[in-house]
């Protein structure tokens, strides 16, 4: 009995010592893809265009009553006055926000960021 005993720890110990000579990995040896990429990682990017558009408002019109339409012509459109705006990236929703005036021009600030699924 004690060498079936004495059998069973020496399997142990001979596999403890081939876990102890595994080599062991550092955090440095480990890649972080949850880590935000530096700036210059993107510069292959900054120079492709993109189209931004910021939607006040849609309207359905007959094109006779469009023809039809003067200087100074109210359309009324889809939202009401405070509602926010959608912003699209190449036609993408991909944020909400205001119209600003900044410097006697018309400017858009985000004020919610939509994920898209």
């Amino acid at each position: 009995m004690s060498d079936e005993k004495d059998l069973e720890l020496d399997e142990f110990n001979s596999n403890q010592t081939q876990m102890d000579e595994s080599p062991i990995l550092s955090e440095s040896d480990i890649e972080d893809t949850s880590r935000p990429q530096a700036a210059s990682d993107l510069e292959a990017v900054y120079d492709i265009p993109v189209k931004v558009s910021a939607i006040l408002g849609r309207s359905d019109i007959k094109v006779n009553k469009l023809l039809k339409l003067g200087r100074g012509a109210i359309i009324e459109l889809d939202r009401r006055v405070g509602e926010a705006i959608d912003i699209y990236v190449n036609d993408k929703l991909v944020a909400r926000g205001e119209v600003v005036v900044v410097n006697d021009k018309l400017g858009i600030t985000m004020t919610e960021i939509v994920k898209n699924s």
